[in-house]
């Protein structure tokens, strides 16, 4: 098939306030999308859709949350409302957490399905029947490396975005028939303020100092892999990696991260032993 033009698109990105979904959206607004932009933060929001406007955008935004039957309608009515349809829809939002599964509430869990599983499935059931009169018609999802391979101390996480890659492969061979192509995109470790926003981080270890692709560097290849028509594509290298590995080799990494999680809690429970003695000659 030929490429996709995204020229004169219509899209709705969600998470577009911030990160990836900040790039995203100023990025197609250089490609000539007309864009309907959401998030919960209506300051940034403003400040996005007014930069990607600066790039020759046309850019509507909408205030809401994801996780609430009325906004998710109000996103939908909206963009039709404004641009007559929908030919791609941009599924980015996602919340994230960190820390052993074993010390959190059940609380955790179920807020980060509703958010990255339940709220997206929701949001594109929605959008189907403006896609199925729309323009070369599109579902991309952003998905995360941790959709192929399960991280430690990102239980949760992880298992929102597995769910999220059985949806998309199976919407896939639905949509078919409709002429609707589901793609998937797994971000590695991006520039963002992601963990910032996480809504528990009581992780050992922190990923934030290996974030080495820029959001916009992101958006970019992202819009890429779209007008490619690629289904699934990996970004950055260490992501192609894991991903290689865990498919190929998946014995070989259960080891080597069960040996990095045995060897950060053997040196916790070091500093616990020597904690005592510390205080012993102190006093």
């Amino acid at each position: 098939m030929a490429r996709r033009i995204l020229n004169g698109k219509r899209l709705i990105i969600t998470g577009a306030s911030s990160g990836i979904g900040e790039g995203l959206t100023i990025e197609a607004a250089r490609r000539g999308c007309e864009i309907l932009a959401t998030g919960r933060n209506e300051e940034r929001l403003r400040r996005v859709a007014d930069e990607a406007r600066r790039q020759g955008g046309r850019v509507e935004i909408v205030v809401g949350d994801l996780n609430i039957d009325a906004d998710r309608h109000r996103i939908i009515r909206s963009v039709e409302q404004y641009f007559g349809g929908l030919d791609l829809l941009i599924n980015n939002a996602g919340i994230g957490s960190t820390g052993h599964f074993q010390y959190a509430g059940p609380e955790r869990l179920r807020q980060i399905m509703e958010t990255n599983f339940f709220a997206v499935c929701e949001l594109t059931r929605l959008a189907i029947p403006l896609l199925k009169n729309g323009n070369d018609p599109a579902i991309l999802m952003i998905n995360s490396v941790a959709g192929r391979r399960a991280i430690a101390s990102r239980s949760e996480y992880s298992a929102s975005k597995y769910a999220l890659m059985g949806f998309t492969e199976a919407i896939r061979a639905e949509l078919s028939k409709d002429n609707i192509q589901v793609h998937t995109v797994l971000p590695g470790l991006t520039q963002s303020n992601f963990e910032q926003n996480m809504i528990e981080n009581t992780a050992r270890h922190s990923l934030h100092a290996q974030r080495s692709m820029s959001a916009i560097d992101c958006a970019k290849l992202i819009l890429n892999s779209i007008e490619a028509r690629q289904n699934e594509t990996v970004l950055t290298l260490k992501g192609k990696m894991l991903v290689l590995f865990s498919r190929l080799f998946p014995r070989f990494v259960d080891r080597k991260m069960a040996g990095f999680v045995k060897k950060l809690y053997a040196k916790k429970e070091q500093e616990q032993q020597e904690a005592p003695a510390r205080e012993t000659v102190a006093h």
